[in-house]
């Protein structure tokens, strides 16, 4: 089956599936694991700690893999502290750099004159038609299904994709509620032209960052164990629920200040899960598509199962 779009032909890449950036976890293995089996793979940029650490990030994954890859950028809680990063990612020529949250503007001015395409993760029409004006090469639309840090305006993917696929010109990559192959194909009937995922590759073998007790949370969770913290600040994010995270829903009623919640929502606490799976001392993203999670796939048999449930869906409809 022809699985061509403008998003492989941007990309140069066989099937239109993107690898999610993924905070502490989105590094060489599992970005190579996924361009490898023919999708998009990246590097996560701002969790790393110096811009020779990314350096060397890059060069691993060309150790493991001669296909496209990203490098992506999530901006929204760094300030300005990604210039030498970015320039390292122009140095290195990466094929594509992704942009989450924050402004992305200072970054389409840094890469004024290279050929690396750009991706912006969107959760609302403005912000697209905004990542398009600015040269975005496509658009990566977040519903609120999705887990991580979500849109203000609690729109689901299957309402906010079409919205946005008629608001531009510009390719549409569809987030957020996606696990397999007949999302996939769902987000293509939406108009969308690929799809990317972030919880359904953290429970992936190649996701060796990720702890045991965390893929093990995803597989046991179902679609109501998520929720979403960060509401109060205006910066909402979708989390596994454990005892952790309903001390935070207990902080931002209580205090719902910024300062009052930083050591609660901080990276350290983060990785205090994600990393050595401390669950009363942490916390880990996640979608709702945890639901649909029931094993820990390669990521080669990840893809080919998702080839052979979309194949389904595109015969039933006589595609």
């Amino acid at each position: 089956m022809n699985w061509q779009t403008r998003i492989t032909d941007i990309f140069n890449i066989q099937y239109p599936i993107i690898q999610g950036g993924l905070a502490y976890l989105a590094y060489a293995d599992l970005a190579a694991a996924v361009s490898n089996a023919g999708g998009l793979g990246q590097i996560t940029a701002m969790s790393l700690k110096s811009p020779e650490l990314l350096r060397e990030e890059i060069h691993k994954v060309r150790e493991k893999t001669d296909r496209p890859f990203g490098v992506n950028f999530a901006i929204g809680n760094h300030g300005q502290g990604y210039e030498e990063m970015v320039k390292v990612a122009i140095e290195e020529k990466v094929p594509a750099i992704s942009m989450t949250g924050g402004n992305p503007a200072p970054i389409f001015e840094l890469l004024k004159g290279t050929d690396i395409k750009k991706l912006v993760l969107v959760a609302a029409t403005r912000q697209a038609q905004k990542a398009e004006k600015l040269g975005a090469d496509a658009v990566i639309v977040v519903g609120q299904e999705g887990g991580g840090h979500l849109g203000r305006d609690d729109i689901g993917t299957f309402v906010l994709v079409p919205q946005v696929v008629d608001s531009v010109s510009i390719p549409v990559i569809a987030s957020g509620g996606i696990g397999d192959g007949r999302g996939w194909m769902a987000a293509h009937a939406l108009g969308a032209e690929g799809i990317e995922m972030g919880t359904r590759f953290i429970a992936t073998k190649e996701c060796v960052h990720a702890s045991l007790a965390y893929k093990e949370a995803l597989l046991k969770s179902t679609e109501t164990d998520t929720t979403i913290i960060k509401r109060s600040i205006g910066a909402p994010a979708r989390v596994l629920r454990n005892a952790f995270t309903e001390r935070i829903l207990e902080i931002e009623n209580e205090t719902p200040t910024y300062e009052a919640l930083k050591e609660y929502i901080s990276g350290e606490a983060n990785k205090n899960f994600i990393y050595s799976g401390e669950e009363s001392n942490g916390f880990g993203w996640a979608g709702q598509v945890t639901g649909m999670i029931k094993d820990i796939p390669t990521v080669q048999e990840l893809f080919d199962r998702m080839l052979a449930d979309a194949k389904e869906v595109r015969l039933k409809w006589g595609q």
